[in-house]
């Protein structure tokens, strides 16, 4: 079966529609429907249930398509690998990033590893933990960029740094002027959280508990933009990522609190798909992210030269971390 076939059938499973999947590619939706109705015929088994919008995947599609993602990946790696043998360092690298990484670190990321690597492709897409995990196994992104990583029987990941959580006010906020705070000064306060079930809340929370403090959650919310533009409004405080509030600090619209007793992180990781093989690009990119080798790489990345701001704390560039 030809590649191109491949290519247009895993469009399909990705998109859950013909006509989305022809236009990422280029083709008509009649040469894409035509392209998996010819494999379904091989294959002698129905792959696509047309009769659901999106089009959703039979056993058989799915067990197909895992095995199709892998063999595309595998060739993509192989051919990367070749290719950079030449005078070209050429490649790709598709990164799926849940929100609060991808704005905070992703844009510098991808600028310097164009500036490193300019013969090579960066694709990013921003979205929640969940689908970053289920893009990861499914084969749909090389590299995926998660809070709180965890090793699965589908999905390998690393440690990539762990951010400092910072105490976060309005300007107005009665404790924008102290000094110093303490975590027993949140003591009844209304707080801006996450979303129980969240791991970060979660965290937050075990923490907090482990010190016997106990702010009034007012508001709750999934997703840290939401969080920040709710503590702008001086609705109350908040412990979130130092990173996703640098540019509200930055201009004065949020005041970061020093608390001499919240010894609090987030970890941050990279993963990749169990099994999978990584190409030239993807294993690059995840370097220039660690400041060192991937553990189980197997060669060295193209030639070019690394950030000489990447540091030992495995961030990227001073300009990122």
């Amino acid at each position: 079966m030809h590649l191109r076939t491949l290519q247009i059938y895993c469009a399909v499973a990705h998109f859950g529609s013909f006509s989305r999947a022809a236009s990422s590619l280029g083709l008509t939706q009649s040469a894409a429907s035509q392209a998996v109705l010819h494999l379904e015929e091989h294959l002698g088994v129905q792959l696509i249930d047309r009769s659901t919008r999106p089009l959703v995947l039979t056993r058989a599609g799915q067990v197909y398509r895992a095995g199709a993602q892998k063999m595309l990946h595998d060739y993509q790696a192989v051919e990367e690998e070749v290719r950079a043998m030449g005078s070209k360092q050429v490649g790709r690298v598709t990164i799926a990033a849940i929100y609060s990484i991808g704005l905070s670190y992703l844009p510098d990321a991808t600028a310097e590893f164009r500036r490193l690597y300019p013969e090579m492709e960066v694709t990013v897409e921003y979205t929640k933990p969940n689908r970053v995990v289920e893009l990861v196994e499914g084969g749909d992104v090389d590299l995926g960029l998660v809070s709180y990583p965890e090793e699965a029987r589908t999905v390998r990941s690393v440690l990539w740094q762990r951010e400092p959580m910072r105490i976060i006010c309005a300007p107005g906020h009665p404790l924008a002027s102290r000094r110093e705070v303490r975590l027993a000064d949140l003591n009844g306060l209304p707080m801006i959280a996450f979303e129980t079930g969240l791991v970060i809340r979660r965290g937050i929370d075990r923490h907090l508990s482990q010190r016997r403090v106990k702010p009034r959650v007012s508001m709750e919310f999934d997703n840290i933009d939401s969080l920040i533009r709710a503590v702008q409004a001086n609705e109350g405080i908040s412990i979130i990522p130092e990173a996703a509030v640098r540019r509200e600090t930055a201009i004065g619209s949020l005041c970061v609190l020093p608390c001499v007793d919240l010894d609090l992180t987030r970890p941050l990781g990279i993963a990749w798909r169990r099994g999978g093989r990584l190409g030239p690009a993807a294993l690059a990119f995840a370097e220039l992210l660690l400041g060192r080798p991937l553990e189980d790489r197997r060669e060295r990345p193209p030639a070019g030269k690394p950030s000489s701001r990447a540091t030992a704390r495995g961030r990227v560039p001073d300009a990122i971390a």
